[in-house]
């Protein structure tokens, strides 16, 4: 397969062209022939045009690459080497919701032949690939894995926003169903990722240590949160506590904040499902996400406190919401748990404005039920930075002063403007 593709007489299709999907289609696509399958035709008109839907990449991004776009299975038909790059989401039950890759199995069985690889990307819970994805392809296709086609599973780690930890400079794991198809798989991959491979045993490892990446990561976000709830009660700031102890060698340099996103707070719930459905409840994982997706309610009840102690009236109160994607610098606004915080603060009957220099108040409105505000007022009872976009890390004192009251408030989650405001009222997480 790997020479096939090399000497383009077979090609690569990646189906479903996100954040993970688009970024790594273009970087094959500098190396072999390359077909980007999606279902939303606007999206694949866009592409066309060297136009990233998700605002993540530039223009310059799609020059020099052998790809074409499109939503036709007739094109899709033509690849040989199958990359599934769909997202993974949860309910409003939190349980994982397994739509997107089912759908995008579906699509290949209609379409893989004898010879053809298949590897799955999207995050899911160990055994995923093997026991609810390939039996839709095999159904389908009337093939058998391992005997007419190969698969595996090498798990995406693209970080939106990052212009550092970019695909060809992070290791990638990569597994196969069998040893031919994990060296075969390799190769293809090392054409693209410059820091190498790590050769998983299985594919339920590979599919393991995805979910633990995100999981170890948002319990140590849950500790730091949890510790901010605790030094908060004890009037100590959490970041000079971290600053502090941060100068042990051994200290892992985590910080308190809100955990959104399509990773760290959806991963998590893929391995708790599972653990369920083996009868272990997974207790630290458990609590972890508890206090994690509790963090939108500390904040708003944090700033309600601060509003009744020096105004009085909630109802006449105006707060401002600065960021609204989910982390800081990308227009993502998946899981976005700035959508909590607004929520929160609403059921105190509080008036709430958002303003946000990425997202898109079309799409807030329609994922949220609220949009941006074209102009920001200056009478505002609190403001709280929720999210540390560069535009916002200059802002100071004389900014926030000419945007709220004199007894206002700075509730600044990241806190990076420690130290900075003295003319209003301060809190940091």
């Amino acid at each position: 397969m790997y020479n096939e593709l090399v000497s383009k007489k077979a090609k690569l299709a990646v189906i479903g062209l996100g954040y993970v999907g688009l970024p790594i289609a273009l970087e094959f696509a500098r190396k072999v022939s390359v077909i980007g399958f999606d279902i939303n035709a606007k999206r694949v008109e866009m592409m066309k045009q060297g136009i990233d839907p998700s605002n993540e990449l530039e223009k310059e991004a799609f020059d020099g690459c052998d790809i074409t776009f499109t939503d036709s299975l007739d094109v899709l038909r033509e690849a040989k080497f199958f990359i599934v790059a769909v997202p993974t989401p949860v309910d409003e039950h939190n349980v994982p919701d397994l739509t997107p890759v089912k759908k995008a199995s579906e699509t290949i069985g209609k379409v893989i032949k004898k010879g053809d690889y298949v590897v799955f990307e999207s995050t899911v819970y160990p055994g995923c690939t093997e026991e609810d994805c390939l039996p839709v392809i095999e159904k389908l296709s009337g093939l058998k894995d391992i005997i007419d086609f190969k698969s595996g599973y090498s798990p995406e780690r693209i970080n939106p926003g990052d212009k550092t930890h970019t695909l060809a400079k992070i290791i990638k794991v990569v597994s196969g169903c069998d040893a031919e198809s994990l060296e075969e798989i390799a190769k293809v991959y090392e054409l693209v990722v410059e820091a190498g491979v790590h050769k998983a045993s299985s594919i339920k490892v590979a599919e393991a240590a995805k979910i633990i990446e995100n999981t170890q990561r948002d319990l140590n976000i849950a500790l730091m949160n949890e510790l901010s709830i605790i030094f908060g009660m004890m009037n100590i700031n959490t970041y000079e506590v971290l600053e502090a102890a941060g100068t042990k060698w051994n200290f892992l340099k985590f910080q308190p904040g809100l955990v959104g996103g399509h990773c760290i707070g959806v991963d998590p719930y893929y391995l708790t499902y599972k653990a369920s459905e083996l009868g272990y409840d997974a207790e630290v994982i458990l609590a972890g996400r508890n206090i994690n997706d509790n963090m939108a309610k500390y904040v708003a009840k944090s700033v309600v406190q601060h509003i009744i102690k020096n105004s009085g009236d909630v109802k006449l109160s105006k707060v401002l919401v600065m960021g609204a994607t989910f982390k800081e610098n990308v227009s993502d606004i998946r899981n976005s748990k700035v959508a909590d915080v607004v929520k929160a603060l609403k059921s105190y009957y509080v008036n709430v404005d958002v303003q946000d220099p990425y997202a898109d108040s079309e799409e807030l409105q329609h994922e949220y039920g609220f949009g941006l505000v074209d102009k920001i007022a200056s009478d505002y009872d609190a403001v709280i930075v929720t999210v540390p976009h560069n535009e916002y890390k200059d802002l100071g004192d004389e900014y926030f002063s000419g945007i709220t009251k004199s007894h206002g408030l700075v509730a600044d989650l990241k806190g990076i403007y420690r130290n900075r405001i003295t003319n209003r009222a301060y809190w940091s997480l």
